[in-house]
């Protein structure tokens, strides 16, 4: 899609089968059953895992790079379908995760050697300062402990050469691109908002899993959240913010392309995906 000055392509990295009933917190007694049952889904529910790739001030930027060989074979696609759009791994200048977790920063390797090994990786110092300490592997809830390992060895050759780049949250990190903090998902999780001639889209990060769940109600939490509280805190300003200013919203486990809008209706927040255009 074209944003203004900028261009937005989604990048699947595949899909894979999540048991809601097993991972979803919060719900009323029934509630979930009622809201998949609503939608025609079962408890199992196949979901998307998306990058985003920004073609902006003549840089390629990629906002996340999928999973890599961290989470099966369904799974770990971004780098053939970047081939497909015409871009080679060496022509990308700069990865935004949004935050460290394996399915956002898998594909960043492949067997321990850089996938872009050109790019510089950016991540917020609240994220690096978490996972990338091995104390708080010590320290961290049940929830955290199974990330730091994939965390780790995803940016580790990017560290041996330099290529990690450290930031403050909020801060503006290219012309017509900057961060915000959204933190609770993960200590450090950043959104990153992309604006250009009047035109905004913010990629969402892991505000939502489970679109058909917790559109209808943000309290719902999941267990990938290191922080419940603070996740569904986030989840809730994030949905006021698009409904009341309707910008573009990009969010990777929403069913890809994952790009569309929200809107509150009937007291239940409503996810009107884009027009879905095929330009190959």
């Amino acid at each position: 899609m074209q944003l203004g000055d900028f261009d937005v392509i989604a990048l699947s990295d595949g899909t894979i089968p999540l048991n809601l009933h097993t991972l979803l917190h919060d719900a009323k007694p029934g509630e979930l059953d009622d809201l998949l049952h609503h939608s025609f889904l079962d408890s199992i529910v196949e979901t998307s895992i998306t990058a985003f790739l920004v073609r902006a001030n003549n840089k390629l930027i990629l906002i996340d790079a999928g999973s890599g060989s961290f989470m099966g074979s369904t799974l770990g696609k971004v780098k053939q379908n970047l081939l497909v759009a015409g871009i080679r791994p060496e022509d990308i200048d700069i990865v935004l995760p949004t935050h460290l977790h394996a399915d956002h920063v898998g594909g960043l390797v492949d067997n321990g050697k850089m996938v872009f090994p050109n790019a510089t990786v950016y991540i917020s110092k609240p994220e690096a300062d978490f996972w990338l300490n091995d104390t708080n592997r010590q320290t961290s809830n049940k929830r955290a402990q199974p990330f730091f390992d994939g965390a780790q060895a995803s940016v580790a050759p990017y560290q041996k050469s330099g290529k990690i780049k450290i930031f403050e949250p909020g801060t503006q990190l290219f012309p017509g691109i900057t961060s915000a903090p959204s933190f609770g998902h993960t200590p450090g999780e950043c959104f990153y908002i992309l604006e250009s001639k009047g035109q905004k889209l913010v990629f969402w990060g892991d505000v939502v899993h489970a679109g058909t769940v917790q559109f209808a109600d943000p309290s719902i939490t999941i267990d990938f959240d290191v922080d419940l509280t603070g996740a569904k805190i986030t989840r809730k300003k994030a949905f006021e913010d698009a409904v009341k200013k309707g910008y573009w919203i990009a969010a990777p486990h929403l069913s890809f392309p994952g790009i569309g809008h929200l809107k509150f209706v009937n007291n239940s927040y409503e996810w009107l995906p884009i027009s879905y255009k095929s330009i190959f």
